[in-house]
């Protein structure tokens, strides 16, 4: 198989019509169309369905658009990655960051790279809850800048500390739970997770940090924005790194209980794919994540 019928398999999928997936890739749409109809005999399987309004893949052509697509894309990479071992740096880099690194280090790193390397343009994503780093085991990322997860199998992910945080419970301003003094007070309030589902999460670790079971959640949220408005608007309860909660944006509209345990400790780190060596781009991200990361300490 050619690769660039391979591409135009993808761009076809991708964008739902020949005439995109040519313009895309700045072909005429009967080349194109040529290209699949090879891929589709070489295979002996239907890959696209025609129709009035498009293309659409058949389950042969999902199956090969799924593996066509992670094959260009490591090759898109492999070309990126040559490129900046010979010093120059030029492509994309998409990084997964948490609203406390987007706050606190992503503007001086952001800055200060864009400055070494401006030939190199920067994807930002905000993720609320990286603890399962499946951005990264599915190479939607570069790069998560998180929590460092407790559990992470040795081996498969290069990390580097930046900063110890501390995740603190807060309530609305005025809700009466501002008064408790223990997690034990609060286990039976509505709680708001921060995760991608209830079986984990922040909350759910600072329960089980003290030996306690944790309660369950009355909502489940992966937005910054979801999670502002059901504490700061409704009677949740929930967990908050302590520069968020302390920010002028959210301070106003928000309480920190003070209970006996404290706040839960974590570190936020930066994290890539160990399978094979980080390449140049985002190893020189991550020395500008260090340097903006001493500043804030």
């Amino acid at each position: 198989m050619r690769l660039h019928a391979l591409q135009a398999l993808v761009a076809a999928i991708d964008t739902g019509s020949l005439r995109a997936a040519a313009r895309q890739l700045q072909l005429s749409q009967p080349a194109l169309t040529k290209m699949v109809r090879e891929l589709e005999r070489e295979l002996g399987a239907p890959l696209l369905e025609r129709t009035t309004v498009g293309v659409s893949p058949t389950a042969q052509g999902k199956v090969l658009h799924a593996h066509a697509k992670a094959a260009t894309a490591e090759l898109d990479e492999a070309v990126q990655q040559i490129t900046q071992m010979g010093g120059r740096m030029v492509g994309e880099l998409s990084i997964g960051a948490v609203p406390l690194a987007l706050l606190l280090l992503m503007p001086e790193a952001v800055r200060t790279y864009g400055r070494a390397f401006p030939g190199m343009m920067i994807q930002l994503r905000e993720e609320l809850y990286v603890g399962q780093m499946n951005l990264l085991r599915q190479r939607e990322v570069d790069l998560v800048v998180g929590p460092i997860p407790p559990d992470l199998p040795a081996g498969e992910f290069h990390v580097e500390p930046l900063i110890p945080i501390e995740m603190v419970v807060v309530v609305g301003r005025g809700n009466p739970l501002a008064g408790a003094r223990s997690l034990a007070e609060l286990a039976p309030s509505r709680w708001v997770y921060t995760s991608l589902s209830g079986h984990s999460g922040y909350a759910r670790a600072l329960f089980e940090h003290h030996g306690l079971v944790p309660p369950p959640p009355a909502a489940v949220v992966n937005s910054t924005l979801g999670l502002l408005a059901l504490i700061c608007n409704g009677d949740c309860v929930g967990l908050m790194p302590l520069p968020l909660a302390r920010h002028p944006a959210a301070a106003p509209f928000m309480q920190v209980v003070p209970i006996a345990e404290g706040p839960l400790p974590l570190t936020l780190g930066a994290m890539a794919l160990a399978e094979r060596a980080v390449k140049p781009a985002v190893r020189q991200f991550m020395s500008h994540l260090h340097r903006a990361a001493a500043q804030v300490a």
